[in-house]
């Protein structure tokens, strides 16, 4: 039996297999409406024999979005456009989840297809960004630090996200602390030089990433919850994968339930020691044996014997991929052949091409 195609619990939710598609950005949509773009490509997936799928970051506020093509879910019409790719996902047996997301000092940027790259001007369709310091991402506009108002409407905005994304039909959330966004800018020292109750104090510094775990439990007490970590800042006097596994063990009794495990971002100088296939994957063993939290690895793991491997090791309790889905939206199907997995979800539409 392959552990890659093995069910894993999640509260209530069941997923049908350890292989699923992470998170990541379109930027295709309009004023924060997901289009007909993201229905196909999320859909996709499911049919392909994901377990779990995972929408793109997906901001909890206009400020809180990394391009004006970012997708959100801060009022209604969002959670309308949400609601009909969702139950493509579901109908097609794999289980829809969510990023939920605030870019900080990171928003505002133009998207990777412009010709122009970091901060849009404020006479283009950009705004403000804020963060926990007035500090800047190298090469983007210095952010506004956050009053204690400013932390307040940030939970809130995190909680109301939530519900909205509930009610379009989401059945997994999760809470985007990584990748050198605002939760994750308050957690560095690099990022976060507050003398409040926000700062300074490893205590301190994971303050607002637990109140927003609790708020978002209290919108959606239910609904399993994940949270994306960068295990390690790859630079100096930053964040790193024991200050991880602590603050991830702090989640964990704050109701957090499954910890998704990647690295870097928050600065643009950077170092990381090496990459390749799976060089994410230590990280993720790291906190899953420090912490005691179930964990996710990512990270150029594009083989099936690969990812098979991560949970047979016991390094992970399942494997993300994203440019393999992208490169191959039927990985699923595929990896599941290639194991001689007996999945009971191939597409009978595409049997035919089950032993070619």
């Amino acid at each position: 039996m392959s552990r890659l195609f093995t069910p894993l619990t999640l509260r209530d939710i069941t997923v049908r297999n350890r292989l699923w598609v992470a998170p990541m950005c379109q930027y295709s949509a309009v004023d924060g409406v997901p289009q007909e773009w993201h229905h196909t490509h999320l859909t996709q997936f499911a049919s392909g024999g994901a377990g779990l799928v995972i929408a793109e970051a997906t901001a909890v506020s206009p400020e809180g979005r990394i391009s004006p093509e970012d997708t959100g879910l801060w009022n209604d019409e969002q959670r309308d456009a949400w609601t009909p790719i969702v139950a493509g996902i579901r109908r097609r047996g794999a289980v829809a989840a969510v990023q939920l997301a605030h870019a900080g000092r990171k928003a505002s940027t133009w998207s990777p297809f412009a010709r122009e790259r970091g901060s849009v001007p404020l006479g283009q369709g950009g705004w403000p960004t804020v963060a926990p310091s007035a500090i800047a991402f190298e090469g983007y506009a210095t952010p506004a630090a956050l009053d204690p108002a400013g932390v307040d409407k940030v939970v809130a905005d995190f909680a109301a996200a939530a519900e909205r994304a509930v009610a379009a039909g989401f059945e997994v959330l999760e809470v985007h602390a990584a990748h050198g966004y605002l939760l994750h800018q308050f957690l560095s020292p690099l990022s976060n030089h507050r003398d409040d109750e926000y700062g300074g104090s490893l205590e301190n510094r994971a303050r607002l990433l637990l109140r927003v775990i609790d708020a978002v439990k209290d919108a959606a007490a239910a609904v399993p919850l994940l949270v994306r970590f960068s295990a390690t800042d790859w630079a100096e006097g930053g964040w790193d994968a024991d200050q991880t596994a602590v603050v991830a063990g702090w989640a964990a009794a704050h109701g957090a339930d499954f910890f998704d495990i990647s690295s870097g971002g928050l600065v643009a100088h950077q170092r990381i020691a090496s990459v390749g296939p799976g060089y994410q994957v230590e990280l993720a063993a790291r906190i899953r044996a420090q912490a005691g939290v179930p964990v996710s690895a990512v990270g150029m793991i594009d083989d099936a014997e690969h990812a098979e491997r991560v949970l047979v090791d016991g390094h992970a309790d399942a494997v993300m991929a994203g440019r393999e889905w992208l490169r191959d939206p039927h990985y699923g199907l595929r990896a599941a052949g290639q194991l001689g997995a007996d999945i009971d979800y191939w597409p009978l539409q595409y049997v035919r091409a089950r032993r070619g």
